[in-house]
């Protein structure tokens, strides 16, 4: 799939210039506490930005030239990088490592345990995956448990929405919580 980061950042701001919230994702992990989040497959910047803005340490990584592109001009303080999670070691473990917005629909098919490996390896001992997905059966929400699990996660809490209306809601989408060994 071809990105267009800028494109991409514009249907957010449109959203957010008309008075729709557009930061769900950071105001849901940001109810965590964390000091330090891993925005994994972070797009254009948006929730690693927000996040920023709300004094979190973060580091964006996307694996989309384009995209990061976009990041890097929103927020040139912040430290992005171009790479596929499921190969990545930045040498370092967050609180948080959040998936907003799809992000394993968007990987190839076959690929999201080694997403999910690649997550799990920056997070410091309890903290926290948080990955907000559609259940439409590209990706059935316990492919993605099972995925957590061999990564040596466990799921901490599941809602239907960043919000955090109840699962499962009257919708297709879900976000969990799935915590490492502490």
């Amino acid at each position: 799939m071809t990105w267009d980061g800028d494109a991409y950042q514009r249907r957010f701001d449109t959203l957010a210039a008309s008075g729709v919230g557009v930061h769900g994702e950071a105001d849901f992990v940001t109810t965590l506490s964390p000091t330090t989040v891993l925005d994994a497959g972070c797009g254009s910047g948006r929730v690693a930005i927000e996040l920023a803005r709300r004094g979190v340490e973060v580091v964006g990584v996307d694996a989309d030239p384009s995209m990061i592109a976009t990041a890097r001009r929103a927020g040139p303080a912040l430290t992005w990088v171009e790479a596929d999670v499921s190969g990545l070691d930045l040498d370092r473990r967050f609180d948080v490592v959040v998936m907003a917005g799809n992000v394993p629909l968007f990987t190839p098919p076959g690929t999201q345990a080694g997403l999910v490996t690649g997550c799990a390896r920056h997070l410091r001992p309890g903290g926290a995956l948080v990955a907000g997905f559609q259940l439409d059966g590209r990706y059935p929400v316990a492919e993605y448990d099972r995925h957590c699990r061999d990564a040596g996660l466990d799921l901490d809490e599941r809602w239907a929405t960043w919000d955090r209306q109840p699962f499962p809601g009257p919708g297709t989408y879900a976000v969990s919580v799935h915590r490492a060994p502490t």
